[in-house]
């Protein structure tokens, strides 16, 4: 497809002289740099509740969002209305907040490189809503039938159609279809009058809807919501103390995602503010880690095209064997630093300025046998899943919440436990990686990262990993 048979310039009759006309506008008070964002969105959300559908949405969001760096500042400014005017409006505003003595000229835009990372053929909300919500009514069915302590179920579906145009200074021309689906479901469970337990499980990506009907179905969901649910029943309190931890393979990445992927983003470096700062090509991991960030798997639901600034996606290895390689670069962070752009710039909407950010970020596998990771640990921790956590980027310090979690006694898993915590230091914890399995997973769809008020999709992924040192924090006797 090119630009005058894409989104944008058939339904709004957009112009690659109109772009031109924009960005020189933006420079007309000076600057080093210029960039136009239009975004068009449609969304859709059904949510069953005590088997009963109780909200039902469609809509539509639009808008653009005009850019211009001087140096380290920036000016930004977005409209809803993508009339000429309204665009031009925004284009001087932001030329006037960042106007500077520097004067660059603008290069002629030329279309970028094309690839479908998510060949989606028909995006779910492209598709009739009976087929939605028979998904959340499956899901809930199933959750219900799967124990018969299960006394409540929530099950929500959500998918997105997104279309992007970036257009730049420095001629790049890019524009993108984003499809987006995600299924979730909660379960509650109750025995004997106990307190209840609750289970969470969900998946997705740039799929087709037909993904829930023939990978990974609302049965399959439902079943692990329930799972951990009832799990959770026969759970003992955490031990306290320092432990020997085992991190499961998939979703408990997220644990490395935010204690040492955000520490490795450019803009925090940049600024000196990041436990990893001036630390590149040094040994910040042991020897087992290398940790990769990559935007350009297959219907990964981090996976992007393009970022939000136009350039292409990439896999960058973030530390390998314990080396530290290099940040994930925006825009501003590779023009101030004198760094390559490495297609991280992302941001929510067109109301928001991009940033460094990861895609799917995960550790590579190594060579040992999981269940051998296991029976190397005469008493522990195994953590299967992660609820929420918060991470000081200064610092490195971390505090995570396990949701499903096991003793390690004698190399065997035993008990389920409630309310354990994680308590350590990114780069420190990563210095204690003693074993890494062969059984690298990916989550299964639905991560979210939230940085400076702005949320955006994201994968994460690990093996089954064995740091010899941290500490939890528990309600039960010291480990």
């Amino acid at each position: 497809m090119t630009f005058s048979d894409s989104f944008f310039a058939s339904k709004f009759g957009l112009s690659q002289g109109d772009l031109e006309a924009y960005l020189s506008l933006a420079l007309s008070q000076g600057g080093d740099y210029a960039d136009i964002y239009f975004e068009y969105l449609a969304t859709s959300m059904i949510a069953i509740d005590e088997s009963i559908v109780k909200t039902a949405t469609q809509g539509v969001s639009l808008g653009v969002g005009v850019r211009v760096i001087s140096g380290e500042r920036t000016g930004y400014a977005y409209s809803d209305d993508l009339s000429p005017e309204k665009i031009r409006k925004a284009a001087k505003v932001a030329a006037f907040i960042a106007s500077g003595p520097a004067k660059v000229d603008k290069q002629p835009l030329h279309e970028g490189i094309k690839r479908n990372l998510y060949p989606v053929l028909t995006a779910p909300n492209e598709m009739g809503f009976v087929e939605r919500v028979d998904l959340v009514k499956r899901a809930e069915k199933a959750a219900r039938a799967y124990d018969t302590r299960i006394f409540q179920v929530q099950a929500t579906y959500a998918d997105s159609l997104r279309h992007v145009l970036v257009a730049n200074s420095d001629g790049i021309l890019n524009f993108d279809r984003q499809p987006m689906a995600r299924l979730s479901v909660s379960a509650m469970a109750r025995e004997n009058g106990g307190a209840p337990q609750n289970g969470h499980a969900g998946g997705g990506g740039r799929v087709e809807l037909s993904f829930f009907l023939n990978e990974k179905t609302p049965e399959h969901f439902a079943g692990e919501a329930a799972r951990m649910a009832i799990v959770q029943l026969g759970a003992v309190d955490a031990p306290a103390g320092e432990s020997v931890v085992v991190l499961g393979p998939g979703w408990p990445g997220v644990l490395l995602h935010e204690a040492v992927g955000h520490g490795l983003e450019a803009d925090f470096n940049r600024k000196g503010t990041s436990a990893f700062s001036g630390r590149i090509g040094q040994q910040v991991a042991s020897p087992l880690c290398t940790v990769v960030d990559d935007g350009t798997i297959a219907n990964r639901r981090g996976s992007l095209n393009v970022d939000d600034e136009g350039n292409p996606t990439q896999r960058n290895v973030l530390i390998e064997n314990g080396i530290l390689r290099g940040y994930l670069q925006d825009q501003l962070s590779s023009r101030v630093t004198g760094n390559a752009a490495t297609g991280n710039g992302r941001r929510e909407s067109y109301e928001h300025i991009p940033m460094p950010r990861m895609t799917n970020t995960f550790m590579m596998p190594g060579e040992s046998d999981p269940e051998e990771i296991i029976r190397s640990v005469s008493k522990g921790l195994y953590c299967a899943n992660f609820g929420g956590g918060q991470v000081d980027i200064t610092s490195g310090n971390f505090v995570f919440s396990a949701s499903e979690s096991y003793l390690i006694e004698n190399g065997k898993l035993t008990r389920p436990v409630k309310n354990a915590t994680l308590i350590g230091n990114g780069p420190e914890a990563m210095k204690y990686v003693s074993m890494v399995g062969n059984d690298l997973k990916l989550d299964e769809g639905v991560g979210v990262c939230g940085k400076e008020g702005q949320s955006v999709p994201v994968g994460v992924g690990i093996p089954t990993v064995r740091i010899d040192r941290m500490t939890v924090g528990g309600t039960g006797a010291a480990a």
